[in-house]
């Protein structure tokens, strides 16, 4: 029997917020010791996104395809490990085929034992996926509302523009000019890669497909 450790942070952020590595180890090794159990290797998964299905993630993938019958897997929480019900309900059920036991502290402990746990894992594997739902809109809300306000969102800071001390986005007068000069020329019939070759004879340093994208941003429709 062999008993494993497994942790993961998404972000750099995440770990600044209360579940870091090592403090998912900690209670790993804690709980281990509670019922004496002796942790053999604890897998560290760091920079991958709860989305990504555990076993295709590079340290789970490579603990899922060790285990035996008999082997004990121990996870902080839930979302550690799973990135819906459903996900979380297919790989108990594997796991429990291969007589391995899964641990989850947030669950309060073995959760592949009876059929009380499992329904009590399908309950919190709902809610947590509900929960990054609900992350998900809000996080699409503040983009909205940043978006709203002129805020830059990351990516390519537009032509005319550059990003101000709070975020925002301001205008560069000399750039905007030739927004203006750009959209006149097009008016008049030119070609984009002419349009480039004026502008770049006036020290600019865009091309044809930068006054394309110029002309898409300004076009009202």
């Amino acid at each position: 029997m062999t008993t494993f450790g497994y942790c993961r942070v998404s972000t750099a952020r995440q770990a600044n917020e209360g579940e870091s590595l090592e403090v998912q180890e900690r209670q790993i090794q804690g709980y281990a010791l509670q019922h004496g159990l002796t942790v053999d290797e604890i897998m560290v998964e760091e920079g991958v996104s709860g989305s990504v299905p555990v076993a295709e993630r590079p340290k789970g993938g490579a603990l899922f395809a060790r285990l035996a019958k008999g082997d004990i897997v121990i996870s902080p929480k839930l979302d550690r490990l799973f990135r819906s019900a459903l996900d979380a309900l297919q790989v108990v059920e594997d796991l429990r085929k291969r007589g391995v036991s899964l641990h989850l502290l947030d669950l309060g402990g073995d959760i592949s034992g009876n059929g009380l746990s499992k329904l009590f894992l399908t309950i919190a594997a709902a809610f947590a996926e509900a929960e990054r739902d609900r992350i998900r809109e809000r996080v699409g809300q503040v983009k909205a509302d940043q978006r709203a306000r002129g805020r830059y969102l990351g990516g390519a800071v537009p032509f005319g523009y550059r990003v101000g001390d709070e975020g925002e986005l301001l205008e560069v007068e000399a750039e905007q000019e030739a927004i203006r000069e750009i959209v006149a020329l097009r008016a008049q019939g030119k070609a984009l890669r002419p349009i480039a070759e004026a502008m770049q004879a006036k020290g600019l340093k865009i091309s044809h497909a930068a006054v394309a994208n110029v002309l898409r941003a300004a076009s009202p429709c």
